[in-house]
Formats: structure tokens, sequence, C-alpha cells
């Protein structure tokens, strides 16, 4: 779960006399969003994004005289003048849990990872968070289903669960417990591995197990 393993290394760089114009290039022509500014080591000093981009250059309604004007202006501009410098970072040994809190407390689109000495090694964007978690979570995997059972009192209910799975020789890659304290009851996700989902489920209810399966509203509906 460390950022390392989901980052882009060695990311795309600006440094930070370079115009506004040429930043706006090198993100069209390599289509991204974001764009570390370094210094001539490799150290952070900031961030360009495409909406900062946008923000510098004229609006489509000024007059053409004035907007050639802007034009001229950007052409000698350098980024540092929009770039912001308050970033929030990761590093390598950053997890996918620190950086989902980040992006979720700053509302930011990619997230720069700097080594020890600031240098920049990579970046993170949001999609690559996505993209990570759908991996760990197994979605998409060739014959993998999840299955919501509910949460007992038993103090055996993991073991138990587990043991009818591992005698049906059906096997599971994830699970994860919530204690119900959100909107949902205490829950038990499980993602299985088989092509027979429901004959799985079937015998999963046999063995007294409840499989959930959400209410609807009157409200809502």
């Amino acid at each position: 779960m460390y950022v390392r393993y989901y980052m882009t290394p060695s990311p795309l760089t600006i440094g930070p006399r370079k115009t506004i114009e040429e930043a706006r290039q090198l993100l069209q022509n390599y289509n991204f969003r974001h764009l570390p500014v370094v210094d001539e080591s490799g150290s952070l000093l900031g961030m360009v994004t495409d909406r900062d981009l946008r923000s510098a250059y004229p609006s489509s309604v000024l007059k053409e005289d004035e907007r050639e004007q802007i034009l001229a202006r950007i052409q000698q501009t350098p980024v540092s003048s929009i770039m912001s410098s308050d970033n929030a970072v990761l590093n390598e040994f950053s997890t996918l849990d620190d950086a989902l809190l980040i992006f979720e407390k700053r509302s930011v689109g990619a997230l720069p990872v700097i080594d020890g000495n600031g240098k920049v090694v990579g970046i993170l964007s949001s999609n690559d968070l996505l993209k990570a978690w759908r991996s760990l979570f197994g979605l998409g995997e060739k014959g993998s289903a999840l299955i919501s059972i509910e949460m007992q009192s038993d103090v055996r209910f993991l073991s138990r669960l587990v043991g009818l799975l591992e005698e049906l020789d059906v096997p599971f890659t994830r699970l994860v417990r919530t204690d119900g304290s959100g909107r949902e009851p205490a829950m038990l996700y499980l993602r299985i591995n088989t092509f027979n989902i429901r004959a799985v489920r079937k015998v999963i209810e046999k063995a007294g197990f409840r499989i959930h399966q959400p209410e609807i509203d009157p409200e809502i509906s």
C-alpha cells in the first residue's frame, strides 16, 4: 500500500524561469494536468496546474488588442509567478491511506512525491489512487465477486466462515470488516473467486451466515 508502487516515477517537471507558455505547451503535448516546478537540483519549488494556466490566459470576450497585449506578456512571464508554493507532498513510503486523506483535505488532483532531500521522484494523481484501490480490492479480476455478510456476535464468526470457504475450496482474496458506525450495519465484505457465485451464496446461508441485501426505503424510492 505504499505510494512508491503506484506513483508515476520521474515525472515531467519544469524550471521556475520557464515561461507560462512553455508550461502550457508541455501539459498540452503530454496530456498532463499537473506540472511540478523544480530548481536545478530537482528539488520541489511549487506546482502548476492546467487550471492555473487557464486563469493566466486572457478571456475570449476581450477585445483583440487587449488579448494580444496579455498574450505578449505571457510570453515573457515566468511560470514561478503563477505556481502554488504551499504544496502538500508525499514521500515514497507514504501509504495510500496517507494520500487519500490529503486528497480529501486539500482538494487537489495530484500530489508530488519527494525523497529525503526534497527532490521530486514521482507524482501521484487522484486517478492513480483510484487505480491503486481498484487493484487492492480486486475489482475486475476474472471470476471475482463481492459478498456482503452481516456480522454476528459469535466470537468464532470469522474462523467459521474461513473454515467453510476452505472446505468448499473457494479462494478468497480480500476481506474487509466494518463496525457499523456509519449508515450501514456491521458488515464483512468478502471477495471470492468463483464462477458459481449463486451456489456459494446458498452454502454460506445454509451454514447460518446472513447475506446482506439492502432494504428499499420507500421515502427514497
